[in-house]
């Protein structure tokens, strides 16, 4: 498609990262008003994934695109992506009730180190050298966040909690997502990339939307009526996720995850807003300093990868 820019992954990016940290503000505030974790996470998928469907189909009709085929490859891609996701946004939901929203979102944001590993080990796309120093230097501000909101001073003593394992743990599975979501894309042949992207993305959140609803009628059949309750915020998380998702599958389609998770990065900024400016809330000097660090770590890795 010649009008396709080809810095048009950078701008849908920039778009993502804007849908996302508004569809995690709404999600913290019914995560810790209204729904458990899971809820807030199936809302997502229950109100953005029929829209995604009903758009793919609306484009392809459009634009004279036949379905492409999906062979094992790709669901296997596909469906490895989804499950991780679910459970990393279980994970950072979880999370911001134990720790401020920016922090919350800054230790979710390991995965664009991590991407640039498992990126490598699962598609095989490389880092020059001077990126595992980036990667170190990350890895430093991960540990100046690690202490939980009580403990003073700059010992490192307790410096592994629970907070920190829910968001390493998030940042390794959005990782995997990203990764797996790019590995999917490119198993479509299809020269649109938007129809690439728009396929996987109804795949993945169809299967997501099915797998929670079962998930949830088994275990937590009270979160169902409590998202549908919700509905009137949650249907816009759900929209909020609908335009993030499909700026970052596009991106995804277009550059590899390492390229487009450093480039989202942006996040933390809006994240930073969001937390001073909506929930009052104050990070401390050494989580300042551990976000400032990151964030060079990040904008070397832009550098060097």
């Amino acid at each position: 498609m010649s009008f396709l820019s080809p810095d048009l992954w950078v701008i849908v990016t920039f778009a993502a990262a804007v849908f996302q940290t508004l569809r995690f503000i709404l999600q913290k505030v019914l995560a810790t008003a209204t729904l458990s974790p899971t809820g807030a996470t199936f809302a997502r998928f229950l109100y953005s994934a029929p829209l995604i469907a009903i758009l793919t189909a609306v484009y392809l009709r459009l634009t004279d695109h036949a379905l492409p085929s999906m062979g094992p490859a790709f669901w296997a891609y596909a469906m490895s992506g989804g499950l991780a996701q679910v459970v990393a946004t279980i994970c950072v939901v979880t999370l911001f009730k134990s720790r401020n929203f920016v922090v919350g979102v800054t230790l979710m944001k390991t995965e664009v180190i991590l991407s640039v590993v498992i990126g490598l080990i699962l598609l095989g796309e490389g880092v020059h050298g001077l990126a595992f120093g980036a990667i170190s230097l990350g890895l430093i501000g991960v540990l100046l966040l690690s202490t939980p909101p009580g403990v003073t001073g700059w010992g490192w003593a307790s410096m592994w909690n629970s907070s920190v394992g829910l968001g390493l743990s998030s940042g390794v599975l959005f990782a995997v997502s990203a990764v797996c979501y790019r590995g999917a894309s490119l198993e479509i042949e299809a020269f649109d990339p938007i129809v690439r992207a728009s396929v996987t993305l109804s795949a993945v959140t169809g299967a997501q939307m099915l797998g929670m609803a079962l998930w949830l009628m088994q275990r937590d059949p009270g979160q169902i009526n409590a998202v549908w309750r919700a509905r009137r915020v949650a249907s816009w998380i759900g929209l909020m996720s609908m335009g993030g998702s499909m700026g970052w599958f596009i991106a995804f389609t277009l550059q590899t995850a390492a390229y487009v998770k450093a480039v989202g990065q942006v996040e933390l900024i809006l994240s930073l807003l969001a937390s001073v400016l909506l929930f009052k809330e104050r990070p401390s000097k050494r989580e300042l300093a551990g976000m400032a660090v990151l964030c060079v770590s990040i904008l070397t890795l832009i550098l060097v990868v």
